[in-house]
């Protein structure tokens, strides 16, 4: 095919897509996709690129099984020397031991094979790491390596076992006449046929009486398991020689992997049976972890989405607590009422409103302290009702991400943090209200300028006409009665009258919608910074939106690529 990405560097994009997928949310499906990418990337790193890279390396059969099985008698006696230690106690094999010879160290002494595994020649174990053992009883073309027990007590020994599992060309795997039908021996099974891994399969210390019965039942069960392919050898249980078992009970499985060695054809032919089912297998455990990460991606959703009620619901809340009227009730209402006064003198502005711009220039001028009173009170009450639902947002968050999925695993430990407003909020928020006041003043002044017959009652008054216009933007009378509405509602109808006086009606107007937007806008600004403490959360643990198509599309490019190899 034209044009098609080379197999190695479509293999290495697929390998990188997976390693980086996002799996940062605590969802049902994280544990099994991590570990299913985990997988994906070991086999690719120690296996699948660097035999594509070099066909022709010797063949790499990994014996394993379960504990007790006999791996790593089995070994040496194959061998007819002593290359790994057999343990007493369990678990045993802690570093896998692989054997070569001679001329093919160069081949497995460097990160071809397995590069996250140090390598050493010494004795002893390694944990962790991979022990090299040269051997002239193996023939050039073939290395053997004797694994943990993939059933290991230990987890480290288990996840060793199954990322050398993955980087073999053949599966040499061990199991017992006691044990053959275990679970843990048929995982590994279905592991090797569902990745077309080329397998052997030695069935050890079978008593000699129940060699033919114990032989074909497990021949059975490996037909219906769809791995009537593989080759199955019979270890009957006798009296170890020196150590070994006797040479008529492993000449068979010697003389089969000599014969591979020798063999060049044949032991290419095992390396491109598990090669082509590896490649093959990715397409379905790749698209296991693209599902993990859409898991992951619905999950950032919902929990974004509960944030977005829940702010949004504190923008409302906020907006219709600015209009409803509510905010003009205690403190505030008093300071209203000193700073516009009540009485005959109200009722004398009223019946002349030819002389409102005298009286209301004489009031503002001669009471200061009345109008820094009345802003202080509406500063303290918008602030008031800013933490108040800045606080309950949070709140909401918190309890709705703890049903969510994902979500309790974020906010654990940090609910009573993340349940309330930030420690920076009660200042900005002052700060907010604050230069939203001033820039009222700056609206009054802005309005005023250029009207040479207003220019003298903007100087004495642009502060009271400030205090009419932000009252007004509370002016709505819903959350009042009695003898607040009778109030509120009296003396605001009058300072918007004053002001309609001196700037005209549709000015007034303006001046409030632009103050109220421009109040809404810092209510906005603020709860949004809020909210970011939940977005940062989330940008975190799931920050990659599109993750799950790169993935899909990465195992596209893979099968282009395999198709224009073939």
């Amino acid at each position: 095919m034209t044009g098609a990405v080379p197999l190695t560097d479509a293999l290495q994009e697929l390998r990188d897509a997976v390693a980086a997928a996002p799996l940062g949310l605590a969802t049902p499906a994280r544990e099994a996709t991590a570990r299913t990418a985990r997988a994906v990337v070991d086999q690719v790193d120690d296996y699948l690129l660097p035999r594509l890279r070099d066909l022709d390396a010797p063949l790499l059969a990994v014996v394993g099984g379960s504990t007790g099985a006999g791996k790593s008698t089995l070994v040496n006696s194959v061998l007819g020397a002593r290359v790994t230690t057999p343990g007493v106690l369990r678990p045993t094999t802690r570093a896998p031991v692989l054997v070569c010879s001679p001329a093919d160290v160069p081949a497995f002494s460097g990160d071809r094979v397995l590069p996250g595994l140090p390598r050493t020649t010494g004795e002893g174990d390694v944990v962790g790491g991979l022990r090299l053992v040269p051997s002239e009883a193996l023939p050039a073309g073939l290395a053997l390596v004797d694994a943990p027990d993939v059933d290991s007590v230990v987890e480290t020994n288990r996840d060793l076992a199954g990322q050398l599992l993955s980087a073999a060309d053949l599966w040499v795997f061990v199991t017992t006449a006691a044990r053959y039908a275990d679970a843990v021996p048929w995982d590994l099974l279905r592991t090797a046929q569902e990745r077309g891994t080329a397998l052997a399969v030695v069935l050890d210390r079978v008593p000699p009486e129940a060699v033919s019965e114990v032989a074909a039942d497990l021949a059975g069960m490996l037909q219906r398991g769809g791995l009537g392919t593989a080759r199955l050898f019979v270890v009957e249980e006798r009296p170890l020689r020196d150590g070994f078992l006797p040479e008529e009970q492993v000449a068979p499985l010697r003389d089969w992997l000599r014969g591979l060695a020798a063999d060049q054809e044949q032991r290419a032919a095992v390396v491109r049976q598990t090669l082509a089912g590896a490649l093959e297998s990715l397409d379905g455990r790749v698209a296991a972890v693209a599902d993990g990460v859409d898991e992951q991606a619905a999950a950032a959703a919902a929990l974004a989405d509960a944030a977005d009620a829940a702010y949004g619901a504190a923008r409302q809340a906020v907006a219709e607590g600015v209009g409803n009227g509510s905010l003009l009730r205690g403190e505030v209402l008093a300071r209203w009422q000193d700073f516009v006064g009540t009485g005959e003198w109200m009722r004398s502005l009223q019946n002349r409103v030819g002389r409102l711009r005298d009286r209301l220039g004489a009031a503002l001028t001669g009471r200061p302290t009345s109008t820094d009173s009345l802003h202080g009170a509406l500063e303290s009450g918008v602030e008031t009702l800013l933490r108040a639902e800045a606080g309950r947002a949070a709140d909401r968050t918190v309890t709705a991400w703890r049903s969510l999925p994902g979500g309790p695993a974020l906010v654990a430990g940090r609910e009573e943090e993340l349940g309330a407003e930030s420690p920076d909020f009660a200042p900005a928020a002052a700060d907010e209200v604050r230069d939203w006041q001033g820039h009222v003043l700056d609206l009054v002044r802005e309005e005023g300028a250029g009207k040479r017959s207003q220019a003298r009652l903007l100087s004495w008054g642009v502060n009271g006409a400030g205090a009419v216009v932000m009252v007004a933007v509370f002016a709505s009378t819903a959350g009042l009665s009695g003898a607040e509405l009778a109030v509120a509602g009296g003396t605001t109808a009058l300072g918007q009258r004053v002001l309609e006086a001196v700037f005209g009606d549709a000015a007034v107007r303006s001046l409030a919608a632009r103050a109220r937007a421009d109040l809404d806008a810092r209510a906005d600004r603020l709860l949004a910074a809020e909210q970011d403490r939940f977005e940062e959360l989330l940008a975190v643990a799931a920050d990659a939106p599109a993750a799950a198509e790169e993935l899909r599309s990465a195992v596209a490019t893979l099968a282009a690529a395999r198709g224009a190899a073939a």
